[in-house]
């Protein structure tokens, strides 16, 4: 399989839509550096402050990486910082906060997602870097939040947030769970980060155009409790129409298996559990009064309707049987692993996935999603790797402040940067 290499550009050139926008990014993990990432794949300059020594807690994800001065760089910080800068500055120092008040002026959009609280307390919250750049976009990204414009603050104050925190506070956990089973936690932190990076990034967003129109800074302010409960809507809207404790009155939302693996079939209509009733051999069930509503089918799932459908489905691939579901107007997807997915010749096509080179002498390559926005004459690319820590401090420095050599030698032996 061939996948679109770091450095490459796919298709004609022409002007990325953010060309000229400047981010300065105070950021770790997942969910912020998704957005400043996916920033930077439509033309954002991206520089991210990384403290020294440890760097982006990401880089101390597994499965890792050695970056060419043997350090690690984790799972979590590969896939999310091609095409950024690295500065290590010690904000805790007062050298280092003055450094980034410094900085502060020379980018359009300042961001964050420290715990709430925790970056005012350093001297660098919106207040601080809207008096050193006026027309300022400042996003900050929280488990939980700001107080809005004098409101209350949420009661769930400074607590720290991963993604499965907010997902279980969102109701979806308790709605999707089995009956005297606990919780199923989402192991991959999809919908509680790369959610409200999205929601980030279209407030990054709106908040430039705002700017461009009134000239005025803008706080942008994202918590992923709220970003969970819009991504999970079914759970209140559900509850209001009386529907709680599961979605048994929806339907058939499950998986079958087939000759080489499982495929997905959703029936939540009935002319699709009439159409699936034919296909499958079973015509007689479309007037059968045990089946007649959508909480029948899923009360009959185990007994009668899975038994009828993989016995159809034996003899198939996964892939035959989605075409066949398909061709029946019914809604089908294979279930494919990690191999089928990084040789589909869809994603390919797209340039859905990006290879950049290790070097630490393993020859296979580590992979990242490409960008899913596709623009008519913009191009793919080109992006680069990841930055090792620290690796544009002295760059950074020189061309953004002016410094001297002499200067950057003296913060780096003190240790302010790195």
């Amino acid at each position: 399989m061939t996948y679109f290499n770091v450095g490459e550009i796919a298709g004609a050139p022409g002007q990325k839509p953010l060309d000229g926008i400047r981010i300065l990014a105070l950021e770790q993990m997942q969910a912020l550096p998704y957005a400043t990432q996916l920033l930077a794949r439509l033309g954002a300059e991206v520089v991210k402050i990384e403290s020294p020594g440890t760097g982006d807690l990401g880089r101390s994800s597994l499965p890792a990486m050695k970056d060419p001065m043997g350090r690690s760089v984790g799972a979590t910080f590969l896939r999310n910082n091609l095409s950024k800068q690295s500065i290590a500055i010690d904000l805790k120092s007062k050298e280092g906060r003055e450094l980034v008040l410094k900085l502060a002026p020379k980018f359009d959009v300042v961001c964050e997602n420290f715990r709430a609280g925790a970056i005012e307390r350093l001297g660098l919250g919106y207040d601080d870097l809207v008096a050193a750049n006026a027309q300022l976009i400042y996003c900050s990204l929280s488990g939980f939040g700001h107080a809005l414009e004098g409101g209350p603050a949420s009661p769930y104050g400074e607590w720290p947030a991963l993604a499965a925190v907010v997902e279980a506070m969102s109701g979806i956990y308790e709605l999707k769970r089995e009956p005297g089973q606990p919780p199923t936690v989402s192991p991959m932190g999809a919908l509680g980060d790369i959610s409200t990076a999205l929601f980030s990034t279209i407030g990054i967003l709106s908040a430039l155009r705002l700017r461009d129109a009134t000239g005025k800074p803008q706080r942008v302010d994202v918590a992923m409790f709220d970003v969970l409960v819009a991504m999970t809507d079914i759970v209140v809207n559900f509850a209001s129409l009386g529907v709680r404790g599961g979605l048994g009155a929806v339907g058939i939302m499950h998986g079958f298996q087939a000759q080489d693996g499982y495929f997905i079939l959703q029936v939540i209509r009935e002319h699709q559990f009439a159409g699936l009733c034919q296909l499958i051999g079973k015509p007689e069930w479309k007037d059968d009064e045990r089946f007649a509503n959508r909480a029948a089918w899923t009360e009959l799932l185990e007994p009668e309707i899975r038994p009828a459908v993989e016995f159809w489905a034996q003899a198939k691939t996964k892939l035959q049987c989605c075409e066949e579901l398909t061709k029946a107007g019914l809604i089908a997807g294979p279930c494919f692993s990690a191999d089928e997915v990084m040789a589909d010749p869809h994603l390919a096509d797209r340039h859905m996935l990006v290879a950049m080179d290790r070097t630490d002498g393993v020859e296979e390559q580590v992979l990242t999603p490409g960008n899913p926005i596709k623009l008519q004459g913009v191009p793919e690319g080109p992006e680069s790797r990841v930055p090792w820590l620290g690796e544009h401090t002295r760059e950074i420095l020189a061309r953004e402040l002016g410094l001297s050599n002499e200067e950057i030698d003296a913060y780096l032996a003190s240790g302010v940067v790195a």
